[in-house]
């Protein structure tokens, strides 16, 4: 077997969460192989090897059964949301898709976890990402900074809050590329955001 390579698979966001059809699930096993290892991820991803010669056509394959594929590793993951349960036009189900296809995959210095919650229940526990947002009835209100691996674990702070839709994208997309810019090395967003302060993000923010 010559080089392999990773790659994300998600089923798409959808009311009920994050749901594969059997089908999806037999594409997927026929596209990687019996022998393949397929690993379920803390961020609703599954991460298989491939062989690298046959990555675009899998992912071109994979995209045709309506899932989702990206690139593992230091990059953002595909959005995390809640299961829409108050209804996908309440909740913003359509919103969130917009995000995750701005979001997902931008190669960044370690790997960004984004949470989307529809409604303050926060079932997808969108204060334990790196980047949390939460519709507030027609608003939004973004999070920064959440840990939630080790004994010290962390809520995000409140960065801002009352976001238009039409102002959400670019928000969090203007956060993403500041991380992209100005962290040291392999630095975990979090102590990102102690470094350069909430106040000057809040200005990126803008």
């Amino acid at each position: 077997m010559g080089e392999t390579t990773k790659i994300a698979i998600s089923a798409a966001i959808q009311a009920g969460g994050s749901l594969f059809t059997p089908e999806q699930l037999a594409k997927i096993s026929a596209a990687v192989g019996a022998d393949a290892k397929i690993e379920m991820t803390t961020f609703k991803q599954l991460y298989a090897e491939v062989p690298l010669e046959r990555r675009d056509a899998i992912k071109e394959d994979l995209e045709r059964y309506g899932l989702e594929v990206y690139p593992a590793g230091f990059a953002t993951k595909s959005l995390i949301a809640c299961n829409f349960c108050k209804g996908a036009e309440e909740t913003g189900l359509d919103t969130a898709r917009t995000l995750n296809k701005a979001i997902a995959g931008i190669e960044t210095p370690t790997p960004l976890k984004i949470g989307y919650a529809g409604c303050a229940l926060g079932t997808s526990e969108p204060l334990l990402k790196d980047i949390g947002v939460v519709k507030m009835r027609d608003r939004f209100d973004i999070y920064v900074g959440g840990e939630p691996k080790g004994l010290k674990t962390f809520f995000a702070k409140l960065l801002v809050s009352g976001l238009t839709e039409d102002r959400l994208v670019p928000v969090v997309t203007a956060i993403i590329h500041f991380y992209k810019a100005h962290a040291k090395g392999k630095e975990k967003f979090s102590k990102f955001v102690d470094r350069v302060s909430l106040e000057q993000l809040q200005q990126i923010a803008g």
